[in-house]
C-alpha cells in the first residue's frame, strides 16, 4: 500500500512540474473511463496537428486498435490501413510530420506519442497516436540503452524511469508530445484487455477527444 501511494505521489509531482507551464489539455472518453492529457508546447507541430485533428473530426469514431500490456495502447489509423491507403495512391504520397525530439519529452508512464513507420527521418504518421503503459526499468537496462542509442538520460529521466518504469527504448525514435496527468489507471486497466494474435482488442475500444477549455 505504501509503495502504491509513493508511486502516485511521485507521478503527481512530475505531472505538476510538467503541466504548470503548458497551455492545451485534452479529455479522452472511453468505455474504460476518462483520462486527461497535457500537450507539450515545446513540441508545437505535433501539438497543433492533434488540435487541428480534433477540430476537423479526424478522430471521429476512432478506436484504440493495438493494445500490448506493459508496452503501449495505440489508436487512430492503424499501420495496416495506412499502408494500404498509401499503396493505392497513384502519386505515391506518404505524408509525414517531422520528428520533434526534446529531452523534456520522453517515454514515461502515460506519455502520448505519435506512431510512425520505418522511415529514416523518424517522421510521424499524421493520424496515429499511442500511450505508454510501460514496464519496470533497471539501472543496467538504462546504461545499456545509453550505449546502444548513443544518448545520455537526464537526471530527471533516469530518476523517473527507475522509480516508475516506462519505455525508454523508444526515446529519440518516436516523438512524445504530451502526457496523461489524470486517469492513468484507466489506461493501465485498458492495457490488460484481451487481444487477438495481431494485438487487436477482442472487444472494440472507441474513444472521443475534446479540448478542455479552462
Amino acid at each position: 500500500m505504501k509503495k502504491t501511494l509513493y508511486l502516485f505521489c511521485f507521478l503527481f509531482f512530475f505531472c505538476f512540474v510538467s503541466t504548470s507551464a503548458q497551455s492545451h489539455k485534452l479529455l479522452f472518453e472511453t468505455p474504460y473511463g476518462n483520462f486527461k492529457v497535457l500537450l507539450y508546447d515545446f513540441t508545437p507541430n505535433h501539438r497543433d496537428l492533434i488540435l487541428n485533428a480534433i477540430k476537423t473530426d479526424v478522430y471521429q469514431n476512432a478506436l484504440f486498435n493495438r493494445v500490448i500490456e506493459n508496452f503501449v495502447v495505440q489508436g487512430g489509423e492503424h499501420d495496416i490501413d495506412i499502408e494500404k491507403r498509401e499503396a493505392a495512391d497513384p502519386m505515391g504520397h506518404k505524408p509525414r510530420l517531422s520528428a520533434e525530439f526534446d529531452q523534456r519529452a520522453y517515454h514515461k508512464m502515460g506519455a502520448l506519442g505519435a506512431g510512425r513507420d520505418n522511415n529514416l527521418e523518424k517522421a510521424s504518421f499524421l493520424n496515429q497516436i499511442y500511450f505508454v503503459v510501460g514496464k519496470p526499468i533497471t539501472e543496467s537496462e538504462l546504461d545499456a540503452l545509453e550505449q546502444k542509442k548513443k544518448l545520455v538520460y537526464t537526471a530527471e529521466q533516469r530518476t523517473y524511469y527507475l522509480q516508475n518504469g516506462g519505455q525508454p527504448r523508444l526515446d529519440n525514435d518516436f516523438t512524445v508530445f504530451g502526457e496523461v496527468y489524470e486517469g492513468l489507471d484507466v489506461l493501465i486497466n485498458m492495457s490488460k484487455t484481451k487481444t487477438d494474435k495481431g494485438d487487436f482488442p477482442i472487444k472494440k475500444i472507441p474513444f472521443q477527444i475534446t479540448e478542455i477549455k479552462e
